[in-house]
């Protein structure tokens, strides 16, 4: 049974091995080629996959839409152990204080932080109307 396996596994690979030869004598076809090749022209690096298109058996290569985030974060406020970030939807709040404080330690340095923190936000508005 096992022979049997091996037979048909080392015929399954030389056809697949055959098909690639057959496949790599001819081209590549680049779905969105006019952008790939201007990303490439640019000196970038062009992400995707490449696959053998199941309807008609063609080496084809497409590339990934990423789109790249710019985030427009704006830090309103620098604290001691964090910031204050204002993006066009949200207000963004950090506070990294060390353990070997002590439970009530940190508490009262995240509620100075925090007070810090809307104070700033609070000036920021009131100059915004002005």
């Amino acid at each position: 049974m096992e022979e049997v396996t091996r037979v048909k596994m080392a015929k399954f690979r030389h056809d697949l091995h055959s098909q690639i030869r057959q496949v790599m004598k001819k081209y590549i076809f680049v779905m969105s080629a006019l952008e790939v090749l201007a990303k490439l022209a640019m000196g970038k690096r062009v992400q995707g996959v490449l696959y053998i298109d199941e309807n008609t058996g063609k080496l084809t290569f497409k590339a990934y839409n990423r789109q790249c985030g710019k985030r427009r974060e704006r830090v309103v406020c620098q604290l001691e152990n964090g910031w204050l970030k204002e993006s066009p939807q949200r207000y963004k709040f950090f506070n990294s204080v060390r353990k070997d404080l002590g439970r009530r330690l940190v508490d009262v340095v995240m509620h100075r932080e925090l007070k810090a923190a809307m104070g700033a936000l609070e000036i920021e508005e009131i100059l915004d109307n002005v």
